[in-house]
């Protein structure tokens, strides 16, 4: 192999189509004719005398060759993205990227609609997509770069991966408008016999409801353990007897629609952190640093801001 007749443009192919398995996907992401993504490719396998890529139910899988390059590639790109690009100017207001954000259903609800109003008035030409994956293959994805952040609660992150603070939570009980055995309070007695349905994001309930409870002495006569937090108010629309205690944030937007309607449960639950999660490889690429200074700077004030 002769360095002097490799193109080092084609690195970035390589990268995109490690990163998203498909000639199409990887073809927009670096602003490229399918086409030319087509061409490019072949220049890589021709360079290589391998075909790198192959077509397979699960998309383009990359061949044991490709696989062995492909650390030392990731390692050139992350050292581009971190240690030249820098170098380069940064104008938020003409980049034209997608930025990608592991979160909840609660956070697509809460949290999201605020991010997006921010973006749009300073960098109008970005996109965003959210993802919700299961925590152990969190990690893998923001150290591959298919998630730049994780906005959420998350009680056991991978110590490797940097975080910041946004908030802090507070809890609340919400229960149905169409419920009038509750006032305006909630005995201890109610919220033991009445049928409450857990959000369990990791196939488990919250540590965080369960020790407060327990130090309390109370128990919860959970009916239904569910990973989706908005399918609660629906869930009480058609059964009014049931209960469920919420972040205070997602319960406020909730109530906006007249379905369920707020109460404090009979012990103060302590609140917990809301942060944002990173991976070190791109800990100073300029792009997500400017990502975390934004998503920092929306949620500063909150929640005094309208959702």
């Amino acid at each position: 192999m002769h360095t002097e007749h490799f193109d080092y443009n084609l690195l970035s192919v390589f990268d995109a189509m490690l990163r998203e398995r498909s000639v199409t996907r990887a073809a927009s992401q670096l602003g490229l004719t399918q086409s030319a993504m087509s061409h490019a490719l072949n220049r890589l396998r021709d360079y290589f005398q391998d075909p790198l890529f192959v077509k397979t139910t699960r998309g383009m899988t990359p061949t044991i060759k490709a696989e062995a390059l492909a650390e030392t590639i990731l390692e050139v790109m992350t050292a581009m993205r971190t240690r030249v690009l820098p170098q380069a100017s940064f104008e938020p207001a003409s980049m034209n990227r997608t930025f990608t954000l592991c979160m909840t259903d609660m956070g697509e609800l809460v949290f999201l609609p605020p991010l997006m109003e921010k973006l749009r008035s300073v960098a109008p030409h970005c996109k965003l997509r959210t993802l919700q994956v299961p925590i152990p293959q969190i990690e893998a994805l923001l150290a591959s770069g298919d998630a730049d952040l994780l906005l959420g609660s998350v009680q056991t992150a991978p110590e490797s991966l940097f975080q910041q603070q946004l908030f802090m939570h507070g809890f609340v009980t919400i229960v149905s408008t169409r419920n009038k055995e509750v006032g305006d309070t909630l005995t201890q007695e109610q919220f033991e016999s009445m049928p409450q349905v857990a959000v369990s994001l990791a196939g488990r309930s919250s540590p965080t409801y369960d020790s407060a409870f327990e130090r309390h002495g109370l128990r919860r006569n959970i009916y239904l353990h569910t990973p989706h937090f908005l399918t609660i108010p629906l869930l009480m629309d058609r059964e009014p007897q049931l209960i469920a205690t919420v972040p205070e944030e997602l319960a406020n937007v909730f109530s906006r629609y007249g379905i369920v309607r707020v109460v404090k449960p009979p012990v103060t639950l302590p609140p917990y952190a809301l942060s944002q999660y990173w991976h070190p490889r791109f800990h100073h690429d300029p792009a997500i640093v400017w990502l975390r200074q934004l998503v920092k700077q929306t949620f500063d004030t909150y929640p005094n801001i309208e959702a």
